[in-house]
């Protein structure tokens, strides 16, 4: 029932491109996007013959130029976006909700572009304008909080509890982080078990997803699939055991 774990279409990072060039070839609405793009990062772009450039983009509208460009650009060992050509990508630009310094990607994998924007168009709906302070509250107050709780699961505990719904630190909420802040208040985490009726991860309540999320150890039946502890912090260490020692979450289907 575990089964093997779905293979994702790559690994979401971000490139901090300050002050570095990036190869953009093409011209026209879409070339004109992308530039944008790289100027709003913060990137130089720059021509194909720039040997400092370790990104590219190639904007080419007439298939047999797009191709040999990729091909040139591939072979110095430039990493190549192709727009409008996913199959010639060895990396992809996702849709991007602005909230700085808090960016919310939505990356399909070159699947649907399409898709992508309809999400990001949802999500600036729901995402506050003022999130971004909320992020320069947090950064701002790391001592306070290394010093308040120096070991890394009571810090991540009572932040999870503060950024709950109707919390102090709620990212959708208008709470006073600065207060909060002041005076963080730890949280402990009890033993707790998770029995699932589902397999289907779509199908965990809220208070089970959260329980997931915030589990520093998780024990697990053979027979939980993988999609579900994926739900799970990808640095949240997992036993799987057909009895529970008493500490950390167990979870097993009922």
């Amino acid at each position: 029932m575990n089964g093997a774990p779905r293979i994702w279409p790559g690994l979401p990072v971000l490139v901090r491109l300050a002050g570095r060039p990036v190869i953009l070839l093409g011209e026209g609405e879409g070339a004109d996007a992308k530039r944008r793009l790289l100027l709003r990062a913060g990137a130089v772009p720059v021509g194909e013959d720039d040997a400092d450039a370790r990104l590219a983009i190639v904007a080419i509208e007439e298939e047999a130029q797009a191709v040999a460009a990729v091909d040139r650009l591939r072979g110095r060992g430039v990493l190549v976006n192709a727009v409008d050509r996913p199959d010639a990508c060895d990396f992809t630009l996702p849709a991007v909700v602005d909230r700085a310094p808090v960016l919310v990607a939505v990356m399909t994998g070159g699947a649907s572009a399409g898709l992508a924007a309809a999400l990001r168009q949802r999500l600036e709906a729901l995402l506050p304008a003022g999130l971004g302070r909320l992020a320069d509250a947090l950064f701002a107050g790391r001592g306070r909080l290394r010093q308040r709780f120096p070991g890394g699961a009571d810090r991540r505990r009572a932040l999870a509890a503060a950024m709950a719904a109707g919390g102090p630190l709620d990212p959708l909420g208008d709470g006073d982080a600065g207060t909060w802040l002041a005076d963080p208040k730890p949280v402990s985490a009890p033993p707790a078990r998770l029995a699932l009726r589902s397999g289907d991860p779509d199908e965990l309540t809220l208070r089970q997803a959260r329980m997931l999320a915030s589990a520093d150890r998780l024990y697990h039946r053979a027979n939980v699939p993988l999609a579900v502890l994926d739900r799970a912090r990808a640095d949240a260490e997992r036993v799987e055991c057909d009895l529970w020692p008493g500490d950390g979450l167990f979870v097993e289907m009922a």
